[in-house]
């Protein structure tokens, strides 16, 4: 791994502390990777819920993730069904990563998406 690569990384690791404490002053839980998703997928659906089931809270992720990943055209928001939930599109394939280097790629995504708030 070049050492470029590496500082990309660190740097990541910096910012999403920084995406953690902001969300933890807010929730007071300091969220991984997979919350900080939930989060993201509740605000993009917009309705109000206390509780979601299982599947409810995996299509909540999902959503986050195209909705982060639609910034640089991997999905495309087709619409929403009568319930209000959003459906996406693929429009491009996704890089192929290892797990961990697609953590960060998320971790990358969540960073832009909070300090864009």
């Amino acid at each position: 791994m070049n050492k470029s690569i590496e500082l990309d990384k660190r740097q990541i690791d910096q910012d999403f502390v920084k995406v953690r404490k902001r969300i933890y002053k807010q929730f007071k839980k300091n969220p991984d990777v997979d919350a900080c998703l939930f989060i993201i997928g509740m605000r993009e659906l917009g309705q109000l819920k206390i509780k979601f089931n299982k599947e409810e809270k995996t299509y909540l992720m999902h959503i986050a993730v195209c909705r982060l990943m639609s910034e640089d055209g991997y999905y495309q928001l087709e619409g929403t069904d009568e319930d209000g939930w959003p459906h996406w599109k693929a429009k491009k394939p996704l890089p192929k990563l290892n797990g961990e280097d697609q953590e960060y790629l998320l971790k990358q995504y969540i960073i832009r998406y909070f300090y864009a708030l």
